[in-house]
């Protein structure tokens, strides 16, 4: 018998990108680098603010899918450093990714955007996070990607 997956909501990721750089066109799709200039989040167990110098190296492919590939630098409200590291996929109608690439708000229903954090800190209180696998639903807002993240327990 399968067990059910259960998990326990973390923390709302909110970014703040940067000016997105247009890197080409690869053999596997255009690279575009989106600096992450900030953000927050908020949650029952942690709570704080993104720091500067996070970056997404996207790589939109040629079959509509956008790989996400992120690094954060997370600060606590009590002074902890945690690493975030996320991969994921975007993907949908053509209509709704045209309209998420122009920053409207999309709602998480209308499109496949998924995330698949990691956490690394040498902080005590919380490492719980080095251990745990997690999960993120995505969604568009006017300022930016925002993410609902999981503890998959």
């Amino acid at each position: 018998m399968t067990a059910p997956i259960r998990s326990e909501f973390l923390f709302r990721l909110n970014l703040e990108p940067g000016s997105q750089m247009r890197l080409g066109q690869t053999p596997v799709g255009e690279r575009i680098v989106v600096p992450v200039a900030g953000g927050n989040f908020q949650g029952p167990k942690l709570r704080g603010r993104i720091l500067p110098g996070g970056s997404d190296w996207l790589i939109h492919r040629p079959d509509g899918c956008t790989e996400l590939n992120v690094r954060l630098p997370l600060l606590t409200e009590d002074g902890a450093h945690i690493s975030m590291t996320y991969r994921g996929y975007r993907y949908g109608p053509a209509d709704v990714l045209e309209r998420h690439w122009r920053g409207e708000v999309i709602a998480a229903s209308q499109y496949y955007f998924r995330i698949a954090p990691t956490f690394e800190t040498a902080a005590p209180a919380y490492g719980w996070l080095n251990t745990i696998i997690a999960i993120g639903i995505g969604d568009r807002r006017p300022e930016g990607p925002g993410y609902d993240v999981h503890q998959v327990l």
